[in-house]
């Protein structure tokens, strides 16, 4: 097993190009041909990470957390960083890391604080936009299966839980094959032919496509193929920041505050006032949310869990919704086992531990 299996597998669950600008998820040290002795899960890539890597015989870390954000321009060691990625090249542990990309799918990093929550009918609570695109190809009618086959193979006509969807429409094409043609129907230098031709369509992500449009031409029979694309404002329901879903029974926030605090394992909550109403639908993110408080109270959340909320940004409630700020390791912890528990459904006969290392770099005392 090499190592881009691993991570091929993990990109399907969180691809990529869903990560955002900023961000640097991806391979970061090693090498995709490498074989796998093991894989270390953690949140945060350090040192001492890596040396309980060495000593587990994994030479594989998955991070939530790039260890590298920005350009390197010397390697001497003068910080962690530095440390980290020295050593886990001297001692050949590769670490790749699933960030933003893994927080903006369904099933990623707030779906997983979701479930913690027994939150039920959870959806993205910030569909993002512009993520996907439209083919329109014409293909004669009796072909149509063997084009579609083939594009669905590459991954177009996927929408939230179906499959193999499209549209087609049947109508009547016309050409004439010059004297260079090889067509299909007619001949070179022919007169003009009408065939019966459909007019398929098919949704797919945006990323995918040349993908799409080389399926489309191996699956195609023509020669030559009239095709058009066209960029989708659709918002992607499955691709977006937050979550948000309801409780199986509305609670007191008293009461809702100790079951949080309970479930996500925290030592302390930061939160605005609490308002006189039970709490119902929960809005959250991993890590640092504050940017998607009003689409939680657009969303029409009772609460706003994150983490990072800094002073003057609490007064953004309003009285309107409860703001509950849990910290930003407690809110991703969990993150460990999602991918663990991802990785194992595929690969069950493979070593795979969650690191004991602690790494929140933030402590409390009471």
């Amino acid at each position: 097993m090499r190592i881009k299996d691993i991570t091929n597998y993990i990109e399907r669950l969180a691809p990529l190009p869903y990560q955002e600008s900023y961000d640097n998820a991806g391979l970061i040290v090693g090498s995709p041909d490498e074989n796998v002795t093991g894989i270390l899960v953690t949140l945060d890539s350090t040192e001492d990470v890596v040396e309980e890597a060495i000593q587990r015989g994994c030479n594989l870390i998955v991070a939530h957390h790039p260890i590298v954000f920005k350009g390197i321009k010397r390697l001497n060691g003068k910080n962690y960083i530095e440390r980290t990625v020295i050593k886990a090249i001297k001692n050949d542990i590769a670490i790749y890391a699933t960030h933003t990309n893994l927080d903006n799918v369904v099933d990623g990093v707030s779906f997983k604080i979701a479930q913690k929550l027994g939150l039920l009918r959870v959806k993205i609570l910030a569909p993002k936009t512009d993520l996907l695109m439209k083919l329109v190809v014409f293909t004669p009618v009796e072909h149509t299966g063997e084009l579609l086959d083939a594009l669905y193979a590459a991954g177009a006509g996927e929408i939230g839980n179906y499959s193999q969807c499209s549209f087609r429409v049947e109508g009547k094409g016309t050409f004439k094959p010059g004297a260079a043609a090889d067509p299909v129907i007619g001949q070179s230098g022919g007169p003009m032919e009408e065939v019966e031709e459909n007019r398929v369509e098919v949704i797919f992500p945006a990323y995918l496509k040349n993908q799409i449009l080389a399926a489309m031409r191996k699956g195609h029979v023509y020669e030559e193929i009239a095709y058009y694309l066209t960029q989708l404002d659709n918002r992607h329901q499955e691709v977006g920041s937050g979550a948000v879903g309801y409780l199986p029974a509305p609670m007191a926030p008293t009461d809702f505050l100790a079951y949080l605090k309970q479930n996500m394992q925290v030592s302390v909550i930061r939160h605005t006032g609490l308002l006189n109403k039970p709490i119902s639908k929960v809005a959250l993110c991993g890590g640092a949310g504050s940017f998607l408080l009003g689409d939680a109270i657009g969303a029409g959340a009772d609460i706003f869990i994150t983490a990072d909320y800094k002073y003057h940004e609490f007064f953004d409630a309003e009285n309107r919704i409860i703001i509950a700020d849990i910290g930003h390791y407690e809110s991703e912890q969990f993150t460990k086992e999602l991918l663990k528990d991802y990785i194992c459904k595929k690969f069950t006969n493979f070593a795979v531990h969650l690191s004991e290392t602690p790494t929140n770099p933030v402590q409390y005392y009471y």
